[in-house]
């Protein structure tokens, strides 16, 4: 008979999370990241990402438990059964993007983004951007104020927000999207294959300077930045069997 997972808590610093947490922590034991078998997020997506970036390089699968806003990542909290939930839970593996930032100073800043990889104007001039792809220039000069490239599970968040397509997570794709663009003025973003390498140069930095953010990893005052899918690595997220991932991002592209 396998052994039950030991388990990693990490609890927003609300009073929501923590009274879920010591409702749990009465049932069921914590144990050290080091050696637990998953990590449990209690909070909302926030915590969750803040889970997901903590337990990467450790392979933990994590299980998320709403008691936030949203929670798109996460399932509902009950506190009975939890081991059960987790042992039964379906997985879905998702692949993070690197984004390797050179800012005016000519210094090389990494970040690893689970949602999106987002770069914004930081004055009131908008941003000018030269984009290419996979070595190939695609926009010679967008005028906006940014742009942002999500995964399928980010695909739901800034991204949707921004008017961009929701992804299913078995597309294999991601979404590059701009944020309010003034020229060209009818583009609206791309879907590309996800092993593509994107490159996008800051056009005019000092005056027109430029945000670059990974998840929570943000760059200030960036003149290019690369982004490519990590595709030899994921993380394991867990849901409930009746609150699966796919099926969620599939009806929230009905939701009017």
């Amino acid at each position: 008979m396998s052994q039950p997972p030991k388990i990693s808590f990490n609890a927003a610093d609300t009073q929501e999370a923590t009274l879920a947490l010591n409702d749990l922590l009465e049932h069921y034991q914590h144990h050290d990241i080091e050696d637990a078998d998953i990590a449990v997020a209690i909070g909302g997506d926030g915590t969750m990402l803040e889970t997901i970036h903590t337990t990467y390089e450790r392979g933990l699968p994590v299980y998320g438990i709403n008691v936030g806003s949203v929670g798109f990542l996460l399932n509902p909290f009950r506190p009975e059964n939890l081991k059960d939930r987790i042992t039964q839970a379906h997985k879905v593996d998702i692949y993070p993007l690197k984004m390797i930032a050179t800012d005016i100073h000519g210094t090389n800043h990494e970040g690893l983004a689970f949602n999106e990889v987002s770069l914004l104007r930081e004055t009131r001039q908008a941003a000018k951007l030269n984009i290419a792809v996979d070595g190939i220039e695609r926009i010679p000069e967008l005028v906006c104020d940014g742009i942002l490239v999500a995964t399928p599970a980010g695909s739901t968040a800034y991204n949707l927000s921004a008017h961009g397509p929701i992804i299913p997570l078995s597309g294999n794709v991601l979404a590059l999207t701009p944020i309010s663009a003034f020229r060209p003025r009818r583009w609206r973003g791309a879907l590309l294959p996800a092993h593509l390498k994107i490159k996008i140069d800051i056009i005019n930095p000092d005056k027109r300077p430029v945000s670059a953010t990974a998840d929570s990893t943000e760059i200030r005052d960036v003149v290019r930045v690369e982004i490519e899918q990590m595709a030899t690595k994921s993380c394991t997220l867990l849901f409930d069997p009746d609150h699966n991932l796919e099926e969620r991002i599939l009806k929230e592209q009905f939701v009017s």
